[in-house]
């Protein structure tokens, strides 16, 4: 689906975003990697658009706030 170039960029913001998350922690990475993909596929390609999507799926739902 997307070129080499664009999945070592998806990684390694994945990576960033997930850095204070622990490895274990699967559906905190899964939870916010679908989001990241979601919003690459989308055609949101910069860096900041791919931080900031992954950086929203770690916010809690709005009425936990």
């Amino acid at each position: 689906m997307f070129n080499a170039e664009t999945t070592a960029l998806l990684r390694a913001v994945l990576e960033e975003v997930c850095e204070k998350i622990p490895v274990n922690e699967t559906g905190a990475r899964t939870h916010v990697a679908s989001k990241i993909l979601e919003a690459a596929a989308q055609g949101h390609l910069s860096t900041d658009a791919l931080m900031a999507a992954g950086r929203e799926a770690l916010n809690p739902p709005t009425m936990w706030r």
